[in-house]
């Protein structure tokens, strides 16, 4: 029996194209959504993400994932709190957060 490897929490920025439905902004051609999500690693993150944003009628486009909370300090980034804290509630629902959503426009 194989070791169950532990939750960890992915930063990703994932671009979205237009559909029907998807609740952004009329004259908006897409979007970029930074998202905290759990998994084993992060294709598993990846995976469930895109599969959650199509359920809410988002168009996934581009994942670029920026790696785990000790990855991101490690290259020096800044983190705050309230980073910290939705990263923590994406490890501890065992779920997807999105933190922001950024519309783009032609």
């Amino acid at each position: 029996m194989t070791e169950k490897r532990p939750q960890q929490v992915f930063t990703l920025v994932i671009e979205v194209g237009r559909k029907p439905g998807d609740g952004l902004p009329d004259k908006a051609t897409g979007a970029a959504l930074i998202c905290y999500a759990s998994g084993v690693d992060e294709a598993e993150a990846v995976r469930e993400t895109v599969a959650i944003l199509k359920q809410a009628d988002l168009a996934p486009l581009d994942v670029s994932g920026y790696g785990t909370l000790d990855e991101r300090l490690k290259n020096g980034d800044e983190i705050d709190d309230e980073e910290r804290e939705l990263m923590e509630r994406a490890l501890a629902e065992n779920s997807v957060v999105v933190a922001q959503m950024t519309p783009f426009y032609e």
